[in-house]
């Protein structure tokens, strides 16, 4: 009973109370920043996306008509790609220039190609592509959070951005596809770029900015040293530090197949295990409560009894037997089953966030969720195409216009593909059979990860941070201590 006012009352502030928010932040927005503010701008993003998961699947089928998911693994691909090199750059310079304008551009590009999906296909793909260069939304938002929030707080209230995250998903999908069957395509289409529309009018009037001044340099002209703006320069300087290392090798192994079953998930349910629309709409919005109840509650009690290593290979352990359970399912029963343990396996990225903030110094932030976020921008396009390229491989056809007949083309074809029909009869989804082999290389990986998210401190970095505080209090005349989060007494004051 203890326990659970305590949970209650670490929520309930973390939302709600003043603690941990910066004082010397400017005034740009309604209130002061908040983990609210961050909710609801995750939440408007993809429940707009949310809508369009039946309208997507009959566009690429009607614009790629043989072999789409190839040509929708393509395209993530390139999305995937830009993702991973603009993310680190985007972070550094949300660490110099603040975060809500940085919000405003990537939630604006991430949703910029939703009106093209109906007004020209094909400029809809070229401009998804393309908006890979700030489709990283979740880098900010999660720097965001950490500006706000304690460090006690941290891996709660990333939970709850990821249960956000999911809640999204929760009812959007089947809102979308019983609009479509009730009035048209185009009404989903134009009902999600409106919420998008919504979404970035509310960071512009109601955001505040939520980087502390004393963390920002003196002025907007200031110049952002290229080892800073380098994204590759970012990556070098986790091959330097073992510790993020270690943890952006687990997000890759661990994420690509993930990033793969998002993309084939809801059309393989359709099409290969005869799910109905509504099954699959209900599939989604069952998942999603879990989801949000994992990253909420189990996560904080992992979090408190078990720490931040142990809580990341839980979730590795769950997500390889849901893995194993799509790999291998025949029957509806065990994708249930598979789906209760998805929603168990989501605690492991908002448990790896929380480990790379409470690891990072304050003024890097933005830098340390950038890289995390391009690998895992990277995985969004690996993640498409390796499934897509291995669906092909078995000759697994998931174009929509062949949803009667998947099984039957397959078994009439069995004499001039017989291994592969063979394997398929054991094996009906083989890329999730893959991907289960790479999460348990994640997770061999993540035993090798320190308990203590301070133990990857070094000699050097600690020099470099009273180099920089020394650097502050000459410049500004007094002292302060560069911390991850703010004390009682800051907000107090």
């Amino acid at each position: 009973m203890t326990m659970g006012k305590k949970r209650k009352r670490i929520i309930g502030n973390i939302i709600w109370s003043k603690k941990g928010y910066p004082k010397d932040t400017e005034e740009s927005g309604l209130g002061q920043a908040n983990i609210y503010h961050a909710l609801i701008i995750i939440f408007l993003e993809f429940f707009a996306w949310g809508l369009l998961t039946s309208p997507i699947i009959s566009v690429l089928n009607d614009t790629f008509p043989k072999h789409t998911f190839l040509f929708n693994g393509l395209i993530q691909g390139v999305k995937g790609l830009l993702s991973f090199l603009s993310a680190p750059l985007i972070g550094a310079l949300s660490d110099v220039w603040g975060r809500k304008p940085f919000l405003l551009l990537t939630v604006g590009f991430t949703c910029a190609p939703i009106p093209l999906m109906r007004l020209s296909p094909w400029w809809y793909f070229a401009m998804l592509s393309i908006s890979g260069v700030f489709a990283v939304t979740f880098s900010v938002v999660f720097a965001y959070v950490a500006d706000v929030t304690t460090e006690e707080e941290r891996s709660s209230a990333y939970g709850l951005v990821s249960a956000t995250f999911a809640a999204s998903l929760v009812t959007s999908p089947a809102i979308g596809a019983f609009l479509q069957d009730a009035y048209s395509e185009n009404v989903v289409i134009w009902l999600a770029a409106s919420i998008a529309v919504l979404d970035v009018l509310f960071i512009m009037v109601a955001v505040p900015e939520s980087l502390p001044e004393k963390l920002r340099p003196a002025s907007w002209g200031s110049q952002i040293s290229w080892e800073k703006a380098d994204p590759f320069g970012a990556l070098k300087k986790v091959g330097q530090d073992l510790l993020i290392l270690l943890l952006c090798v687990t997000v890759f192994l661990s994420y690509m197949p993930e990033a793969g079953e998002y993309s084939s998930i809801f059309v393989y349910l359709r099409l290969m295990m005869d799910f109905s629309k509504e099954e699959v709409a209900s599939y989604i919005a069952v998942v999603g409560v879990l989801s949000v109840l994992a990253q909420t509650l189990i996560l904080a009690l992992l979090m408190k009894y078990i720490g931040h290593k142990q809580t990341i290979m839980f979730g590795l352990v769950f997500e390889i037997i849901q893995l194993t359970c799509f790999g291998f399912a025949s029957q509806h029963w065990i994708i249930w089953v598979a789906g209760t343990m998805a929603a168990m396996s989501s605690i492991a990225y908002p448990s790896i966030s929380s480990f790379v903030s409470a690891h990072a110094s304050a003024d890097q932030q933005g830098v340390a969720q950038g890289v995390v976020t391009g690998i895992r921008g990277l995985c969004n396009g690996l993640g498409p195409a390796l499934f897509g390229f291995i669906f092909y491989l078995f000759h697994v056809d998931l174009n929509e216009k062949e949803a009667l007949k998947p099984i039957a083309n397959q078994q009439d074809n069995m004499s001039h593909h017989s291994v592969h029909s063979a394997i398929q009869s054991v094996v009906p989804g083989p890329p999730f059979a893959f991907g289960a082999v790479l999460v348990i290389m994640a997770l061999l990986v993540a035993a090798f990860i320190p308990d203590n998210p301070h133990s990857g401190t070094t000699k050097k970095q600690k020099a470099a941070l009273v180099s920089f505080e020394l650097q502050e209090e000459a410049a500004g005349g007094k002292k302060h201590e560069i911390e991850p989060l703010m004390s009682d007494t800051d907000v107090e004051l």
